[in-house]
């Protein structure tokens, strides 16, 4: 699952989505997740989005919350 499908029907504008996609890219680079079909990989897309979705900017603060988000379930 990519995060570029969930982000097409949200309504963000190019900066958000760059932003977004750096830190799923990163998330899924320390998290060691390679195959993109992994359901995990969906998960850290919702939060990522859920993340952005509160006003954070920073693409390395975003990945990391997500991370941290994904460690507490």
């Amino acid at each position: 699952m990519a995060i570029y499908r969930i982000m097409e029907k949200s309504g963000f504008g190019p900066e958000d989505v760059q932003r977004m996609s750096d830190a799923y890219e990163e998330a899924l680079r320390r998290l060691k997740l390679g195959d993109r079909n992994d359901p995990l990989t969906e998960i850290v897309a919702k939060l990522i989005i859920e993340i952005a979705q509160t006003g954070e900017k920073d693409p390395a603060r975003i990945c990391a919350l997500a991370i941290e988000r994904l460690k507490e379930r």
